[in-house]
């Protein structure tokens, strides 16, 4: 179960990614939807893994996603799917390996009949859209968008792994939330750098990133990267305020929204202690 654990996470990725590369709007809409059905699978799984209180970690394989032509990130689909269903032969939870299996047997299906189409997603041209960004914004844009594409797929995992290791009903609606959020936001970038043609899938995480044994001090350190990151949004508005009044108000939208995440994060920093002064 933890290798299917395994090959599922890396599934999901696998398609999240050739649906920010696509151009085709049906076929990205596809795609992401299927991305979002596979992450579910992957969380049901870990439900599964600690129900039955198997230690388990977010290990993976690097996943190559460079390609000149769709049909071959949709082929690596279809092949990972194939695995994926010899592999639920051996799921010991009935109704879970056959609601993934119709899953997949229709994701196939789709992804079978999807047209190929060139990728441009690796060109490295380093413009988006239209906008005619400075040498200095558009690297400080490219640096940005690196970094947190990370950081929110970092913050997926995270809060992913507590809400599975919880049974606490109250901090899991925080992480759930958070990590909702947390998807929109690598979307939104993955899609920023697949039109600047710098597109790629996130490192993997750091064991000790997730498996957190204080919480409390997880939660505070977590709260002063949140408001970095709040003043990197505002650095990067700022940079290409002049060149692109459009971007720079996406920029202060990602920015106010940072400010929910804090107060989120300060009401389970304070469940947490109060928590711990009741024993």
């Amino acid at each position: 179960m933890k290798e299917l654990a395994v090959k599922v996470h890396e599934l999901w990725l696998v398609t999240l990614m050739a649906s920010l590369m696509s151009k085709d709007s049906r076929s990205k809409r596809d795609l992401d939807n299927f991305s979002d059905i596979v992450f579910r699978h992957f969380t049901w799984i870990e439900r599964e893994l600690v129900k039955r209180d198997v230690e388990y970690n977010y290990d993976r394989d690097t996943i190559p996603i460079k390609v000149e032509n769709f049909k071959i990130i949709l082929n690596n689909i279809l092949d990972r799917i194939n695995t994926i269903e010899l592999m639920l032969v051996d799921l010991d939870n009935e109704a879970l390996s056959y609601r993934m299996k119709t899953d997949l047997e229709y994701i196939k299906l789709v992804v079978t009949n999807i047209s190929d189409e060139e990728v441009t997603a690796f060109n490295a041209k380093r413009v988006y859209k239209e906008y005619k960004l400075s040498d200095e914004a558009t690297d400080a844009f490219t640096l940005f968008l690196f970094e947190e594409s990370y950081k929110e797929y970092e913050l997926i995992m995270i809060y992913n792994y507590l809400k599975a290791n919880s049974n606490d009903d109250f901090l899991n609606k925080i992480f759930q939330i958070l990590v909702d959020e947390s998807f929109f936001h690598l979307k939104s970038f993955g899609q920023m750098m697949s039109e600047m043609g710098i597109l790629g899938v996130p490192r993997v995480i750091h064991r000790s990133l997730y498996q957190i044994e204080d919480v409390v001090e997880f939660l505070k350190d977590g709260i002063d990267e949140e408001i970095a990151a709040k003043e990197q949004c505002q650095e990067l508005s700022s940079a290409v305020a002049k060149d692109s009044k459009e971007l720079a108000n996406f920029f202060d939208f990602i920015n106010y929204q940072e400010n929910y995440h804090i107060e989120l994060m300060k009401d389970a920093l304070n469940y947490y202690k109060e928590l711990n002064k009741n024993g």
